[in-house]
C-alpha cells in the first residue's frame, strides 16, 4: 500500500511496567507466550502492505533493536522502503525542537523520501487487529484533516484512566478531546493524515515552542481542524501498567479472547528455531499457553509459558506468566507471579502473589 507511510512513535510511552521495563522499553515487553508488544502494531502494518515504517525510540531500545533486526520477520527487509529504526541521534546545535517533535524534525529525510501521500501514526500500548486499509479509505471518504481511532469500552478498567477520550457527533466527527474518566470512547493513540500537512504542523509547533504533536497540533486545534473519528470494534487491550499486563495476559486464556486476537489475523514475531515442547511423564498442563522449546515436568494451570522454560518434576505453576528460559526447580510453588526472563527459582521455594497485584521477579534473578 504505497499511499500510506507507517509511523510508530514510542516517545510518549512511559516505562510504567515496573520490573518489566527496568532493562527494556514497553514496546519490547514479551506478551502472549511468544510475542512482544511491538509485534501487534507492526503486524497490522504488514497486513496492510505498507511500503515503509519508521520506528521512533528514545531510551532502553537495545532489546527492541535485537528483536526487530532488519525487519525480515514482518517482510520489511526490502531494497526500497522497509523498517527504519530511528533512535535519537541529534547533532544540530541550532535545533530548538523538543518532545516527539524533535524526532520528526531531525528525521525529515525519512518523511520526504517516502513516496506515500498519507501517514498512519501509532504507539505500541494499544493492542488491536485494526484493518489499516479500511481506516485509510474511511479517512478519504470523510474528507477530514485527520482521523482519530477510538474504541467504545463498555466496562471501563483502571488502565483506561490514563487514556484520552473522544466526544463524537452523529456524523462521526470529533467534538472534544479530554480525559474524563467516565467517558467510554477511548482514543487508541492512532491517527491518519496527509503527510505534507503533518510536516507543516510539525514545523509550526516547533516555531511556537511546542513539544508534542498530538497535544499541541491536534488537541489544541480541535476547533479549527476537521477531525473525523473511526470506531474500531475488534479485539482491544491497553498495556500501560503492571496490573493491566497481568490481567490481559490472563484474559487471553479465555478461548474467545484468544481467537479474537489471533484467529483471523496472523501476528508475526522474531523467528526462533527451537524443538517442540517436551512433556515429561508426570506433567499436568491445563488452560495454559505454552510456547515451543520448553520442558514441562510439573503441574501448570491457567498460565502463560514462554519459550525455553523448564519446570521440573513436582513444581507447580498457577495463574502466572513465566518468560523465556526461566528454570523452576523441583517442588517449587508459584501462584499469581510474573517471572521475567532467565530467572532461576530454587527447590521448594514458594512464591504467592495477589491476583490484583501479582508478585514480580526481575530479569536474571536467582531466588
Amino acid at each position: 500500500m504505497k499511499q500510506l507511510l507507517g509511523v510508530i512513535n514510542l516517545d510518549h510511552e512511559l516505562d510504567n511496567l515496573n520490573e518489566l521495563t527496568y532493562f527494556r522499553c514497553g514496546a519490547a515487553v514479551p506478551f502472549a507466550s511468544r510475542y512482544r508488544l511491538i509485534d501487534f502494531v507492526l503486524s497490522n502494518m504488514m497486513r496492510a502492505d505498507l511500503e515503509s515504517v519508521g520506528l521512533f525510540v528514545r531510551r532502553k531500545y537495545r532489546s527492541l533493536m535485537d528483536h526487530l533486526g532488519d525487519g525480515k520477520s514482518w517482510d520489511m527487509n526490502r531494497k526500497h522502503g522497509g523498517l527504519f529504526i530511528l533512535p535519537p541521534d541529534w547533532n544540530d546545535p541550532t535545533d530548538t525542537s523538543r518532545g516527539d517533535l524533535q524526532h520528526f524534525h531531525n528525521n525529515l529525510d525519512f518523511f520526504k523520501r517516502a513516496s506515500a501521500k498519507y501517514l498512519v501514526h501509532s504507539g505500541s500500548q494499544h493492542i488491536s487487529t485494526i484493518d489499516l486499509r479500511e481506516l485509510y479509505n474511511y479517512h478519504l471518504k470523510q474528507g477530514a484533516d485527520v482521523t482519530l481511532v477510538y474504541k467504545k469500552i463498555e466496562e471501563l478498567q483502571p488502565e483506561h484512566e490514563l487514556c484520552q477520550r473522544l466526544e463524537v457527533d452523529e456524523d462521526s466527527f470529533v467534538t472534544g478531546i479530554h480525559q474524563e474518566k467516565g467517558h467510554h470512547n477511548v482514543y487508541l493513540d492512532m491517527f491518519i493524515m496527509e503527510k505534507d500537512r503533518f510536516l507543516e504542523m510539525v514545523e509550526h509547533c516547533i516555531a511556537h515552542g511546542e513539544s508534542f504533536f498530538f497535544r499541541d497540533a491536534i488537541q489544541k486545534n480541535q476547533n479549527s481542524l476537521k477531525i473525523a473519528a473511526y470506531e474500531y470494534k475488534g479485539y482491544h487491550a491497553v498495556i500501560n501498567s503492571l496490573e493491566s499486563y497481568y490481567k490481559n495476559s490472563m484474559e487471553l486464556l479465555r478461548q474467545e479472547n484468544f481467537m479474537e486476537l489471533f484467529g483471523n489475523n496472523p501476528v508475526q514475531t522474531k523467528i526462533k528455531y527451537e524443538a517442540p515442547t517436551r512433556y515429561l511423564e508426570n506433567a499436568e498442563v491445563s488452560n495454559s499457553l505454552v510456547a515451543n522449546g520448553c520442558i514441562i515436568g510439573g503441574k501448570v494451570e491457567n498460565s502463560v509459558i514462554f519459550r525455553g522454560v523448564q519446570i521440573r518434576k513436582g513444581a507447580r505453576v498457577t495463574n502466572s506468566v513465566i518468560m523465556q528460559k526461566c528454570v523452576i526447580e523441583e517442588g517449587a510453588v508459584i501462584e499469581n507471579v510474573i517471572m521475567d526472563k532467565d530467572v532461576q527459582l530454587s527447590r521448594e521455594r514458594v512464591l504467592v502473589g495477589d491476583s490484583r497485584r501479582p508478585f514480580v521477579i526481575a530479569k536474571s534473578s536467582k531466588m
